[in-house]
């Protein structure tokens, strides 16, 4: 492939994708927008809850969640299932369609309270029918992408993995005057596309918000330029 991929995810999650890219036979550079630090919190009551529902592996990887390793656990995708695993959660569902998924899922399964423990910034979603305390622990902070200049070149394709990644990257091209237009971009769904603007060269979300679609929407793109 002679197109690269510019992974602005933070870590670990950029070196994961980057070994997954780089066996699929791509060229791929890293420059993580965010910097991932736990947060201090109060942990209420586990008992007051009938799930805990965790929408990334940070909150797994940061969180501190011993005390509600017994509650039955909701995990979007199969790495955030993953990493609460080794975090000790036992009772695991693992949804594959982002968290208006898992809500369904909670409310077929008669959950009502539950405790999400969180980014700083998180996505709502339908929450019809439970109740959801949600609880802070990580927070994802801006880093100076130094390196970005650097990774721009032609052909790259973006990868964004998150709505803020792609409002974040699109006002570090505009502040650092990197053309839009010669930019393609690869999106982990409609709403972080729709979050990073117009004037790019080529844009795409994946079919589904996981590393592989990602990859192979990028695939698509590659195929194209």
């Amino acid at each position: 492939m002679t197109s690269r991929l510019l992974i602005l995810r933070p870590e670990p999650g950029a070196s994961e994708t980057a070994a997954r890219a780089q066996a699929a036979g791509w060229a791929v550079d890293k420059v993580p927008l965010f910097n991932v630090l736990p947060l201090d919190w109060d942990a209420p009551d586990p008992a007051g809850f009938d799930a805990a529902v965790m929408t990334s592996a940070h909150a797994a990887r940061l969180g501190g969640l011993a005390a509600f390793r017994d509650l039955p656990l909701y995990a979007v995708g199969e790495r955030t299932a993953a990493a609460a695993r080794e975090a000790g959660f036992e009772t695991i569902v693992t949804g594959s369609g982002g968290a208006e998924a898992i809500a369904e899922m909670l409310r077929r399964d008669g959950r009502k309270r539950i405790f999400h423990p969180c980014g700083a910034e998180t996505r709502p979603f339908d929450e019809s029918g439970l109740e959801i305390l949600h609880l802070p622990v990580y927070a994802a902070e801006p880093a100076e992408p130094g390196a970005l200049r650097d990774a721009i070149g032609e052909s790259v394709i973006a990868l964004l993995h998150s709505p803020r990644a792609a409002r974040l990257f699109a006002a570090h091209c505009d502040r650092l005057g990197i053309a839009r237009r010669g930019i393609s971009l690869a999106a982990i769904s409609k709403a972080a596309l729709a979050e990073a603007g117009s004037g790019w060269k080529r844009a795409v979300s994946a079919e589904r918000p996981r590393d592989d679609a990602m990859l192979a929407a990028a695939a698509r793109l590659a195929s194209s330029l």
